[in-house]
């Protein structure tokens, strides 16, 4: 399911500071599942959005995709 698949590549995020860094820099939804894909993690990019539970928290987002991902 692409929500459990967003989740794992968000907690591999967690724990590992290059791929933090390299989703920290993505400016756009295609950059963030081009980065997700390149580590194995496939996901279609309406399960990102509310009102769908955020898989990601602030300090992992650039400020852009904050805006565009946990808006309430």
């Amino acid at each position: 399911m692409a929500v459990q698949d967003i989740k794992a590549f968000s907690d591999k995020a967690r724990v590992d500071a290059d791929l933090m860094a390299k989703l920290k820099e993505c400016q756009k939804i295609k950059e963030l599942r081009g980065l997700a894909a390149e580590h194995g993690f496939n996901f279609i990019e309406d399960e990102l959005y509310p009102p769908n539970e955020a898989q990601f928290t602030e300090d992992q987002l650039s400020e852009r995709l904050i805006k565009a991902l946990l808006r309430a």
